[in-house]
């Protein structure tokens, strides 16, 4: 085995590469850009190097810069991880021409099935299905359009060179065909450099479905069973299972083996996924399924197969890329079940806008029982520059619901504070009957999102009653009186006389008046109309209470401006009231838009004296490797545009301005 190996990844995977390396007893050496220099996994390796400035395409994207760290660490090995450079044929060259192992295939097989087209040719011609479209060179919106009509919609609009539900669109008629091609062409060329595309036939009630394969350099191939991925939002992952509910054998065998022959047809080496998009209108046959793509890396979602195998797959990657031979298929057996979560930074309620931010609090679950694949710790920062996934949890039980809930049950109990996340949406789908009846497809979120993602509501006055005890017991334990709270603190106390402190917070355009009196039992809490009675204290960073009997315990931070508290999943913060800020809180706040996130302006689509409506599109925001359309909240006319296209952008910064109405 090479003694040294370098990640050529940052974040959750560059850990859990390095993770098995250590256990391997490989000197592992990280990489890192300017964003980075305290992050994690730099930490944890026995060598780091520098390789440039914050943004992926000044320090991950740049060979020269990983080869000359792995020349100047003395790294016999690369593993690349996934993303970034990961299914980069240049990159396996330039490791070969330094004498590198690159732990992944040979770059003819990257090439091969790096482009969507070419590798539904090869995969067509190996025998393996593949569903209805167009692939060829004509890319003339005129002969797309053409094969869109010829095809029949819904069709899919897909980039050639694309992943991670890049450049891809869903199209359902033909008058939505240009501005569908427009943007899916605009945002493959942005991620990948080629904004080729292709047209394929949207399938009905699609799932998407994987089968892990491993070759190694001795011509033998094998796969490790199948893995569900169907719940998706914006075509990117969420949840992901082992093996596919409701699998039959007969299916899974014909999947596994129509994989291995795919990968086998380009001479493949290392771990590789097998996508095929499964038609389950009539449930799971082995005649309705067709490949998709081919991913040349490992995966984001590789714990489930590693959990219902018992192997470790970043071993088995580094053990073929040492030359040894493959088991057979005989000896990899399957046990249980698994459920994986991708935690992102992102608002749900918001279309899944990525969130940024310092890690002011993040408590992931405890690993008894679960597996838990993250980058980042508490005062970390997420930041503009990469994918926002903040860990991935997964859960392992006997049956499918045992681990669905298990992993319902983490999720609601991780805390995070300084941005928003997916983790209360993710437990809801766990918890969601059609999830749980197996009863799925690419489709669920989208029909359940007003379940899954409800519109934030107001806070109920219990919350507003634990707030109100935060800061009031925060300002006593700030000042060092036992039995008196409002001095210690800013803004939003006054003391009412008769024995009761007032804490005051800003609730929209009014000023909700919460009273706390103490009582012998405690506090008697009156927060607008509804009362409640109360025992508290301050544990640390926690609140411990218990409102009319019920026990409470949650993290809490008092500043001047707010309370915010953290009770399992569900994040709330409070505005206290200033009484002495002057702003006008009824002020118009439509009077202009600002940038929702840092960013760049790929298009502006408003223009000064235009009338738009509400929900018209008005420019079109880059961030977070995604494009977000910002849209009129309400009918009305544009005076200035503030911004072109190419602009970077800082969030809050004012795009545009509207007439007085």
């Amino acid at each position: 085995m090479f003694p040294s190996l370098l990640v050529a990844n940052r974040g959750e995977i560059a850990r859990r590469v390095m993770c098995t390396a250590r256990r391997m007893g490989l000197r592992t050496i990280a990489v890192y850009s300017d964003a980075d220099a305290q992050a994690w996994h730099v930490a944890e390796a026995d060598e780091a190097v520098h390789i440039g400035g914050a943004a992926a395409k000044d320090s991950y994207l740049r060979i020269d810069a990983i080869i000359d760290a792995a020349k100047r660490t003395g790294a016999a090995a690369i593993h690349p991880g996934y993303g970034f450079l990961s299914e980069r044929a240049e990159f396996a060259e330039a490791c070969a021409e330094a004498g590198i192992v690159f732990v992944g295939p040979p770059a003819g097989a990257i090439r091969a099935m790096g482009l969507k087209d070419a590798a539904k040719d090869i995969a067509e011609k190996a025998g393996v299905p593949v569903v209805p479209g167009y692939r060829g060179d004509d890319q003339s919106p005129e002969r797309l359009r053409a094969e869109a009509d010829r095809v029949g919609y819904p069709v899919l609009i897909k980039a050639v060179a694309g992943g991670g539900g890049k450049g891809m669109r869903r199209v359902e008629s033909d008058a939505e065909f240009i501005k569908a091609l427009e943007g899916a062409k605009r945002e493959a060329a942005a991620s990948f450099g080629d904004d080729r595309v292709l047209i394929e036939k949207y399938v009905a009630r699609p799932r998407h479905i994987e089968i892990q394969i491993f070759c190694d350099a001795h011509g033998n191939g094998i796969h490790m069973f199948e893995r569900d991925c169907s719940l998706q939002r914006r075509h990117q992952k969420v949840i992901e299972e082992a093996p596919a509910p409701g699998m039959p054998p007969a299916m899974r065998e014909a999947m596994g083996a129509a994989a291995v022959k795919a990968a086998l047809a380009i001479g493949y080496r290392g771990a590789g996924t097998v996508e095929f998009i499964v038609d389950s209108s009539r449930g799971l046959r082995p005649d309705g399924f067709w490949f998709m793509e081919m991913n040349t890396r490992l995966q984001v979602e590789h714990p489930v197969t590693e959990a219902i195998t018992g192997l470790d797959l970043v071993e088995t990657q580094l053990r073929i890329a040492d030359g040894a031979k493959l088991a057979p298929q005989s000896s990899v057996r399957m046990t249980g079940h698994a459920v994986e979560a991708r935690l992102y930074a992102e608002d749900p309620a918001k279309n899944f806008l990525p969130s940024i931010g310092t890690l002011r609090r993040l408590a992931l679950p405890p690993e008894n029982g679960l597996r838990v694949d993250t980058g980042v710790r508490e005062g970390d920062a997420v930041t503009m520059f990469y994918d926002p996934m903040i860990a991935k949890v997964i859960a392992h039980g006997k049956t499918r619901d045992e681990a669905a809930l298990a992993l319902a049950r983490a999720m609601e109990r991780i805390e995070t504070v300084g941005v928003k996340t997916n983790a209360a949406f993710v437990a809801r789908c766990l918890r969601q009957p059609e999830f749980l009846s197996g009863d799925i497809d690419t489709g669920f979120i989208d029909r359940h999102i007003a379940t899954l993602a409800p519109k934030p509501a107001r806070p109920s006055g219990e919350v507003y009653a634990l707030g109100a005890l935060a800061a009031l017991l925060h300002g006593a334990q700030r000042s060092g009186l036992a039995d008196s709270g409002p001095w210690a603190i800013d803004d939003g106390f006054r003391i009412g006389g008769g024995g009761f402190d007032t804490v005051d917070f800003a609730d929209g355009d009014t000023v909700l008046e919460v009273r706390i009196e103490r009582i012998a039992a405690g506090f008697a809490v009156t927060a607008g109309d509804e009362r409640f009675a109360a025992t508290a204290q301050l544990e640390g960073r926690r609140l411990k209470a218990a409102i009319d009997g019920r026990s409470i315990d949650a993290w809490y931070e008092v500043t001047p401006a707010a309370v915010t508290l953290a009770m399992g999943a569900e994040t709330t913060t409070l505005v206290l009231h200033d009484p002495f800020d002057i702003e006008d809180a009824g002020s118009d706040t439509a009077a202009a838009i600002t940038a929702p996130m840092p960013g760049k302006i790929i298009q502006v689509l408003a223009e000064p004296g235009q009338s738009v409506k509400r929900g018209a599109a008005l420019a079109v925001l880059e961030a977070m490797k995604m494009e977000h359309t910002i849209v009129a909240p309400a009918d009305r006319k544009v005076a200035e545009v503030l911004v072109k296209a190419g602009d970077q952008v800082t969030e809050g910064a004012t795009l545009l301005r509207f007439a007085e109405s």
